[in-house]
């Protein structure tokens, strides 16, 4: 039932997403201030990113490809694409049909589509709801963490090792791994 006004949302990875980031702030560089729609990232850009934008995104593209690689494989098949999470980021995250986005934009929620939503900060996800860019039922199940069972959202402490930590990124895998069981039924 929640909708938020963008259509598919603006930012980098697979149009065809059904794995879904949401951040607050984009890359610095101007290619990626001026997206207008889900753009697919080529080889090597994440590095090329990393290298203009620094050490924040870096963090952001690590834990993002950490938690793909550690989900559980019967139900998420990101981490059977390359030998290690390192490999995983480099070759396929955000890239054309890896099924996965880091979007700039509040999620489009749509119950019957089979998308995971998180949005990366409770900050961000209090801002998008203030806003009513964002019209979600969410419960929180801590200071950290919350969800919304029926459009498949999760929000979770920023990308970034203090933050989201090993331990919280298994914490949010089984999270996932329990709405995915979910919404199979």
């Amino acid at each position: 039932m929640a909708i938020s006004n963008a259509k598919a949302g603006l930012g980098l990875g697979d149009s065809n997403f059904t794995f879904a980031v949401y951040i607050a702030n984009k890359p610095t560089m101007l290619e990626y201030q001026l997206l207008a729609e889900v753009r697919a990232l080529v080889t090597g850009e994440i590095n090329m990113i990393n290298q203009a934008c620094g050490n924040g995104w870096r963090k952001v593209f690590n834990v993002y490809a950490k938690l793909l690689y550690c989900l559980d494989k019967k139900h998420y098949d990101f981490a059977t694409y390359a030998a290690t999470w390192q490999e995983y980021r480099d070759k396929y995250l955000l890239q054309a049909q890896s099924k996965t986005a880091l979007l700039f934009s509040a999620p489009t929620l749509l119950p019957d589509r089979e998308v995971v939503h998180i949005i990366c900060g409770k900050g961000h996800a209090k801002a998008l709801i203030n806003s009513g860019e964002l019209v979600a039922n969410v419960e929180w199940l801590d200071d950290e963490f919350a969800i919304d069972h029926h459009n498949k959202l999760i929000v979770c402490p920023y990308f970034d090792y203090r933050q989201l930590s090993n331990i919280k990124i298994q914490r949010l895998a089984d999270l996932l791994q329990n709405l995915k069981t979910e919404f199979k039924k």
